[in-house]
């Protein structure tokens, strides 16, 4: 099999360099960053492209749901997600551009995440909204610009599911003040932000009785990066769609989601 063609957006940030360095020899043949940025071997976004079988982009919301939309006049390539903070029109953007390309968008590429989010499902699902509050935290570095974060809302999304509700429906933010008994079936999330923290996340299950924590910690980006690169690998080829992580890991039917 020949080697994937990947471009790399955001070529010039951690991620970025991440990735490049997690691609094999040969993989990467375009890098691009903002704009009319074209040092350091760096190319234009457009000329990507067309040169890529697949684009892997950790940008931001903003950025990556417009170049997905730029692809699927195109109709090609591929693309691997990393960004997460997508408002509704952004999010409503991918999923137009996941009619015509293959897109596998994740709040985590992490293998530990995408099974500590099975584990969380199937633990919503036993554990009675009635005895078990569920508090989701997370704490990550001091340069990130989104709360909660992706992954937090991917853990959200999985234990609201366990329980067969939506998460827009019990989803609690933060506290302060005289807030009142907490309410049944709430699912709350807690943020920290400093320092050089890659990422924590934690899932706590609290009854009056016990404490129930299912928790993951990242101590290198080069994890995330070698996710993205496998799910790079898979998508090429695929019917276009919205995928997960959880589809490139083999954890669900290999169909995407609806657009």
């Amino acid at each position: 099999m020949a080697a994937p063609r990947i471009a790399i957006a955001g070529a010039l940030g951690r991620m970025g360099k991440a990735v490049a360095a997690a691609a094999a020899e040969g993989e990467v043949v375009a890098r691009f960053d903002r704009p009319g940025v074209l040092s350091d071997g760096l190319t234009d976004g457009r000329a990507a492209l067309d040169m890529a079988d697949v684009v892997i982009d950790f940008t931001s919301a903003a950025a990556a749901s417009a170049l997905t939309l730029s692809a699927a006049e195109l109709g090609r390539p591929a693309f691997v997600i990393g960004a997460t903070g997508f408002t509704d029109a952004e999010d409503a953007a991918v999923r137009e551009a996941a009619r015509r390309l293959p897109i596998v968008r994740s709040g985590n590429f992490s293998l530990g995440v995408n099974i500590l989010t099975g584990l969380v499902r199937e633990t919503a699902a036993r554990l009675s909204a009635l005895d078990y509050d569920i508090e989701i935290f997370e704490a990550h570095h001091r340069r990130k610009v989104d709360a909660p974060s992706g992954t937090a809302l991917m853990l959200g999304e999985a234990a609201a599911t366990g329980r067969g509700v939506a998460l827009s429906a019990v989803r609690a933010g933060s506290r302060e003040g005289v807030t009142g008994p907490r309410a049944v079936g709430e699912i709350g999330f807690s943020v920290l932000r400093g320092g050089g923290v890659i990422g924590e996340h934690s899932v706590i299950f609290a009854a009056e009785d016990e404490v129930l924590t299912l928790s993951h910690s990242a101590r290198d980006r080069a994890l995330f990066a070698r996710g993205a690169v496998a799910a790079a690998r898979w998508v090429i080829g695929r019917p276009p769609g919205l995928y997960s992580m959880q589809d490139v890991l083999g954890f669900t039917a290999q169909s995407p989601a609806a657009g």
